[in-house]
């Protein structure tokens, strides 16, 4: 598992690294296409640089706020602070923040840059419909993504997606706008310059492909996470006791987004378990692994 777990912070890695250049990439189309020259080149690398610096500094914050979670009175879930000191004395982490949205749907995620720069978020359905050896491995679960390095790749790639979403929208706008009518430097050259077509092409999929890195980014520590917590508390039949309710819940999630959503431990949107016609193309953007085969797994330990 530690072999995974060193595994898993060089993909993180090489994760963040792509995503950073993907933004600068879809940057640049960004300032072919709008007809801005090599100036306009420079300001969207300029403002992809600003994104990816910020998402590094600023991304725990911005997931905390996006889900609109609030920190938990430690006298008012005395339990649940209890229970995360309790799991990081056993684990030598140290304490994250602890924090509450409050929303019906059984949930939780955790955030940050590092284990010392963290923060663990808990719905209040989860308070309500967990027990206390339940809520613990859902509580494991978390804290195991702050000790494997997850949430750094995590927390980023809310921002990074969220920013190659608003370039995206920005330039197709401006071309929209600007639609022939007002003669640019390198306008009447781009509509026979093929790269033009590959811009068009980016700016069209480029959402599209993040979405589906971020969906990759999850799926591939939410099994790892789960193994650790059962690690972490000695006790599989709690956290298999969680992600059972979890599936038997149908509740959405309603502070989540398509921006956060990959960080929760339970995908949190509509269309998860769809087996209609469009099931397919949900679950090639699904951000966890099925339910029944995380738990499948768990009862084999």
């Amino acid at each position: 598992m530690f072999d995974l777990i060193r595994a898993n912070r060089r993909r993180s890695v090489a994760l963040v690294g792509g995503f950073v250049l993907f933004l600068v990439v879809v940057g640049a189309a960004v300032g072919f296409l709008t007809g801005f020259g090599w100036m306009g080149t420079v300001v969207a690398l300029v403002i992809s640089a600003v994104i990816a610096f910020t998402s590094y500094w600023k991304a725990d914050a911005i997931a905390l706020r996006v889900s609109r979670a609030e920190p938990a009175d430690p006298v008012q879930y005395q339990r649940l602070h209890n229970l995360v000191e309790g799991l990081c004395i056993a684990s030598g982490l140290p304490k994250p923040g602890v924090y509450i949205v409050n929303d019906p749907a059984p949930n939780a995620f955790a955030t940050g840059r590092d284990p010392r720069h963290a923060a663990i978020a808990v719905t209040t359905g989860l308070l309500e419909k967990m027990n206390r050896v339940e809520l613990e491995g859902v509580l494991a679960h978390e804290l195991s993504h702050i000790r494997n390095y997850d949430i750094l790749v995590s927390t980023l790639a809310v921002t990074l997606v969220g920013g190659i979403a608003i370039l995206t929208d920005t330039a197709i706008r401006l071309m929209w706008w600007n639609g022939g009518r007002v003669a640019r430097d390198g306008d009447r050259d781009n509509g026979n310059n093929p790269l033009a077509y590959i811009g068009f092409a980016l700016l069209i999929f480029a959402p599209i492909l993040a979405k589906a890195m971020q969906a990759t980014i999850s799926r591939q520590r939410e099994t790892l996470a789960d193994v650790s917590a059962c690690q972490m508390t000695r006790y599989p039949p709690g956290l298999i006791s969680a992600l059972e309710k979890l599936r038997d819940d149908s509740t959405v999630t309603h502070s989540a987004s398509t921006a956060t959503a990959h960080m929760w431990i339970e995908q949190p949107m509509a269309g998860v378990g769809d087996g209609g016609r469009l099931g397919r193309t949900h679950r090639m953007f699904d951000t966890h692994p099925p339910l029944e085969e995380r738990i499948a797994l768990l009862r084999e330990l």
